[in-house]
């Protein structure tokens, strides 16, 4: 009798395992996985976009996300017409967007600006390239991130036109003027500016007219 006692709770024990029944709940203790990696996603939404444009004419700079550059489009306001005054305007508003902080949106995907101080920009000496731009600061002078921002930017800008994808930049009065060219390299390592040529020789500070 007890041999028939033990076999039949001995059966009634493995159908509970496999039913998982009998009124025994599961114990089981979560496993902590740690947390979920962090992930800068370097994107924008689509209406932050929209919002601008009805504000502004639209235009693009490069900012560092990421250790990189990654484009971000803003809206700035542009006198209408075209020319020498125009272009250096358009160039002066894209500086200045450079060094403005990023907006609320732009921070909560992970962007910065490495621009930093009041630059300023004025069109070509006697002598200088006729697409040429001239800062107040020597260029190579300014953090490698900031030299590359500015490029980038000056050179995808049609509003600045700069030749064949380089744009040619200058310092202050006896700097020469070199040609940087934004590459796929230079976005994805903003820390290496390449310069293309030669410099120019350092024409008589003399803007042109």
């Amino acid at each position: 009798m007890r041999n028939r006692a033990a076999l039949a709770l001995a059966g009634i024990a493995a159908l509970c395992a496999v039913a998982t029944g009998c009124g025994i709940r599961d114990t089981s203790v979560p496993v902590d996985a740690g947390q979920a990696p962090s992930r800068v996603p370097c994107d924008l939404p689509a209406e932050n976009v929209t919002t601008q444009a009805m504000e502004g004419i639209p235009v693009r700079i490069y900012l560092v996300c990421g250790s990189q550059l990654v484009s971000a489009d803003r809206t700035v306001q542009i006198p209408q017409g075209a020319g020498t005054a125009d272009r250096i305007r358009v160039a002066q508003l894209l500086l200045n967007e450079l060094e403005e902080q990023p907006t609320a949106a732009e921070k909560a995907a992970g962007f910065t600006t490495d621009v930093r101080g009041s630059l300023t920009v004025q069109g070509p000496y006697k002598g200088d390239p006729k697409t040429a731009l001239r800062l107040n600061r020597v260029p190579d002078d300014l953090p490698s991130g900031a030299l590359a921002q500015v490029v980038c930017t000056y050179a995808e800008s049609a509003l600045v036109e700069a030749e064949d994808g380089a744009v040619v930049l200058g310092g202050p009065s006896g700097e020469p003027t070199r040609a940087y060219a934004c590459t796929q390299e230079l976005k994805s390592r903003p820390d290496s500016v390449p310069a293309l040529g030669e410099p120019t020789p350092s024409p008589a500070p003399t803007p042109v007219p």
